[in-house]
Parts: C-alpha cells; structure tokens; sequence
C-alpha cells in the first residue's frame, strides 16, 4: 500500500493506494492553512483505523517536495520520514514536485495526446506564481529547480506567449490568472476543481516511478527550493 501525503502548501491531501489493484482505499483533503502538524497524523490514524489497516500494510510513502510554503513542506518530509523510521519494515520513499500532481489528472497515454504541453501553476504569494511545463504523455517528468519559473502573472503570460503550440493551463486559478489566459488563444484554462491537488493523484505518480526505480532514501529526500528562505 502506498501512502501519499501533501502539506506543500495550505491545502492538505492524505491518501491510501493500492497499487496492484490500482485503487484509492482512501483520501482526504482540507484547507489546512497552518494546522498541518496538528491534523495530518489524527487523519491518517482515522482512515487507517476506519479500514482496518494497520501501519505494517504501509510499503512506499510518497510525498512532495515543493515549490510550496518552507514549513509546509518541511512538514510534509519530516512527517514521511518519521513515520518510514517507525515501520518495522523500512518503506520505499518517493519525493515528487508539488507541480508534478497538479498536472497528474492530465497526463495521457501517447496514442491519445492531442495538445502540445501541460502547464502547472501555484501561488507563491505577493502576487507571484511557480509554475513548470510538462510533456502530456510523460508522468515520469520529475523537474528540477532548474525547470521551475518563478514570476507575477506579466511573467507567466510572456512565457506562455512564447509557446506557439496548445497549452493546457492548470492550478489553482485566481483571477488574474483568469484574465490572462482570456488573452491567449492557443491556451485552455482547466477549471479549479481540476486544479487542486489531490494525495490520490500523488499515489498514482509514485506507483509509476517505483515500478522504474525511482526511489529515494532518507539522506536524499530534501525540500525543493525555488529561493532562500527569508
């Protein structure tokens, strides 16, 4: 059973996956703001208890990395790596990028692809955005700081304007965001319900990147920083 938890930014997202029947026993998600640490673990317990399971079902804890809020997402990596310590048998561990689950729901397999790009976006505060741009047919994609964006909405719509090709745009949308895309013909705004992220979405990344080795320890699970902390 994969557990999957995401705390990178005030919406909060627990899951259970059973892989090989590729089935969510279970999720949660709730704008947890700043009670990160107070709610995640009495949720997981409640959803482990109301299936009967107990924590030795556990075999691969995912998580994300960030962009995201610094406590956040240091929440979220201290929380999966105490909880691999006390197993008694040591789980897999898999870090993904908070963007690579916003654009899951999108990926599709390489038959069916019928657009140019997936974008992926999330607030980063004072009016600015994150945001990474993901092949359709690739849910192996683990970008890099390097392949995040960091700018205000001028900054993401000049990008998108230098990609000529259909974009679908995904995240969290506010309403700039909104009105950008409206000036942009070639791009699709996906809804916001499709834009939050859900820990299921996380699961189903993980069960990939097990199945083709990517895993991480405890040494090289780290946050992904896109600045210095202030």
């Amino acid at each position: 059973m994969i557990l999957a938890l995401d705390t990178a930014t005030t919406t909060a997202s627990l899951a259970l996956y059973a892989p090989i029947e590729k089935a969510v026993l279970a999720e949660q998600t709730w704008q947890a703001r700043r009670r990160q640490t107070e709610d995640l673990l009495p949720v997981l317990q409640e959803m482990m208890a109301r299936l009967a399971l107990t924590p030795a079902a556990i075999h691969t804890i995912a998580v994300t990395t960030g962009p995201g809020s610094f406590t956040g997402v240091r929440i979220g990596i201290s929380v999966a790596k105490g909880i691999a310590l006390g197993l008694p048998t040591l789980p897999s561990l898999i870090g993904l990028p908070t963007l690579c689950v916003t654009a899951a729901p999108w990926f599709v397999p390489a038959k069916q692809v019928g657009i140019g790009e997936i974008c992926a976006f999330l607030g980063a505060g004072r009016g600015r955005y994150n945001w990474a741009i993901f092949p359709p047919d690739d849910p192996l994609r683990r970008p890099e700081a390097m392949d995040h964006f960091v700018g205000n909405v001028d900054g993401l719509e000049a990008d998108l304007l230098s990609r000529s090709h259909p974009i679908w745009l995904v995240g969290e949308i506010t309403q700039s965001v909104a009105e950008m895309a409206a000036r942009l013909p070639h791009v699709c705004l996906m809804d916001e319900v499709s834009g939050l992220r859900r820990a299921s979405q996380l699961a189903r990344l993980a069960a990939f990147h097990h199945v083709a080795g990517n895993v991480d320890t405890a040494d090289s699970l780290q946050p992904l920083y896109l600045r210095e902390p202030l």
